[in-house]
């Protein structure tokens, strides 16, 4: 039976990358979008294409409730989870006196709550169907060192890390590995407005990265030969820090 990997966010940036990768792989892919429908059935479709399975879902990672109906009723019809990529995000960055608590409420709600809001209705079929299981959480450098006009965003990426540390704890004896990746700077739609020259100069490797970088690395996680990494915080940033 082909195990099956929700990717939220997966209909675009690096969340595409992912869904492609794991694909590859041999999984059956449930991309997830929240608005871009079009942008989750081209990603399903090319997999598709490729010979691979793969669906679109839709619901707000912010959302508990249609988050929760979604993913339980799409689990009912085909079954759970093998592993979950949790990408989607967003951010809202200020210098934190300017920064509106709507802004601050945002960002928490669609980075740090839907860690609880995706992967609570998840878990406990994970569990129950006793194939083990891979969860990766996609943080960021931000939630690692702090960056400056990020101080919501900073934090949201911050808690991920520790409830992904502390999730791994509690599903290992199940089988289920629990990581985190934590990107800097990487080639998206979002870095096509900063200024790279000057960012890239505080990089030792003076270049920013791909998408297939940390694409890959989950695709890893993913593996058999990954079984025994669990409750780790990888980096991919090229050596700032």
């Amino acid at each position: 039976m082909t195990r099956r990997v929700l990717v939220t966010g997966g209909n675009r940036g690096i969340g595409q990358h992912i869904s492609t990768w794991l694909a590859r792989a041999g999984y059956e892919i449930v991309v997830h979008y929240h608005v871009n429908r079009d942008a989750a059935e081209e990603v399903a479709h090319a997999i598709q294409q490729a010979g691979g399975r793969a669906e679109a879902l839709s619901f707000d990672v912010g959302n508990r409730e249609e988050t929760a109906a979604a993913i339980i009723s799409n689990i009912e019809t085909h079954g759970p989870y093998y592993g979950v990529v949790c990408n989607a995000g967003n951010h809202r960055d200020n210098a934190f006196p300017a920064m509106p608590g709507e802004d601050w409420d945002l960002v928490i709600r669609t980075n740090l709550d839907a860690f609880y809001n995706v992967l609570h209705p998840v878990t406990m079929p994970m569990v129950k169907a006793r194939q083990g299981g891979r969860i990766v959480v996609i943080s960021s450098i931000s939630g690692l060192i702090g960056n400056r006009g990020q101080v919501n965003y900073s934090a949201a990426k911050g808690g991920l890390i520790a409830a992904a540390k502390a999730l791994a704890v509690e599903l290992g004896k199940r089988k289920i590995t629990v990581n985190c990746i934590a990107p800097g700077l990487i080639e998206t739609e979002m870095t096509a407005e900063l200024d790279l020259e000057k960012i890239v100069a505080q990089i030792p490797l003076r270049c920013i990265g791909q998408p297939e970088n940390v694409a890959s690395l989950v695709a890893y996680l993913f593996t058999d030969e990954a079984e025994y990494l669990t409750r780790q915080v990888i980096s991919v940033n090229g050596g700032m820090f």
